[in-house]
């Protein structure tokens, strides 16, 4: 069987889930700790940076243009 790659990562709330159905059964709780901070600020300081340089190269660049005007 081929592996299965990931296509999206995605912090979402109950009611994101709840709103996505029964069909969405990849979900992996996470404690609400700090562990990830580290991790979510990098991701932010590299969206930030793709933006003051002019980038929209992701895949959100077609489909969340509002996600690039601040």
């Amino acid at each position: 069987m081929a592996q299965e790659h990931i296509v999206a990562v995605g912090l979402l709330t109950n009611r994101d889930l709840e709103r996505l159905g029964s069909g969405f059964k990849r979900c992996f709780p996470v404690s609400d700790d700090g562990k990830f901070e580290d991790l979510l600020r990098a991701i932010d300081a590299a969206d930030a940076a793709a933006l003051r340089a002019g980038r929209a190269d992701g895949p959100d660049a077609k489909t969340m243009p509002s996600l690039r005007q601040s």
